[in-house]
């Protein structure tokens, strides 16, 4: 049952990551069509239009190939089944409660950090292993106590649930 419910959620990053992709590819074919337009061309040697559209349009190529990368990563990605013992990996669906006892649940995924997927009505923020976040939660266990630093000070959660 929660490899299903991490499929679904890879399911909609990879839909998110997707459009994006599209986004972005017609993004860099504007940008290579202004580089080389008539009128891009340099009326003076101050004159960097063209250069200009051509580093953007290298910038956006360099993102498509970095978001098909996570494509071709998350569709291979394993989706493990963890419980309350298992360290918490790639593919964890984690629930922590704050000080407050607010909960929010994240999704640890190699790719697209901060992105917000919904399932089941809830809503899921996929954190990657290399943000503050997401290095706290690895190796951790249902029932431990994460500390992290936030622009108000020092923050405890804990880990309620781990799937």
């Amino acid at each position: 049952m929660s490899r299903q419910k991490k499929r679904l959620l890879i399911d909609g990053l990879l839909a998110q990551i997707e459009e994006e992709i599209a986004r972005m590819t017609k993004a860099h074919a504007d940008a290579r069509q202004a580089a080389t337009h008539e009128e891009a061309k340099p009326e003076n040697d101050k004159d960097t239009r063209a250069l200009e559209a051509s580093y953007l349009a290298a910038g956006q190529a360099e993102r498509v190939r970095e978001l098909e990368t996570a494509v071709k990563v998350l569709s291979g990605l394993d989706l493990v089944e963890l419980g309350e013992t298992t360290p918490i990996c790639a593919s964890a669906v984690v629930t922590l409660r704050d000080d407050d006892d607010d909960e929010a649940t994240y999704f640890m995924c190699p790719h697209g950090g901060g992105t917000r997927l919904s399932l089941e009505g809830a809503s899921v923020q996929v954190v990657t292993p290399q943000s503050p976040l997401g290095k706290a939660l690895l190796g951790r266990t249902e029932g431990d106590v994460i500390e992290l630093r936030a622009k108000a000070g020092l923050r405890e959660m804990t880990i309620v649930k781990v799937w």
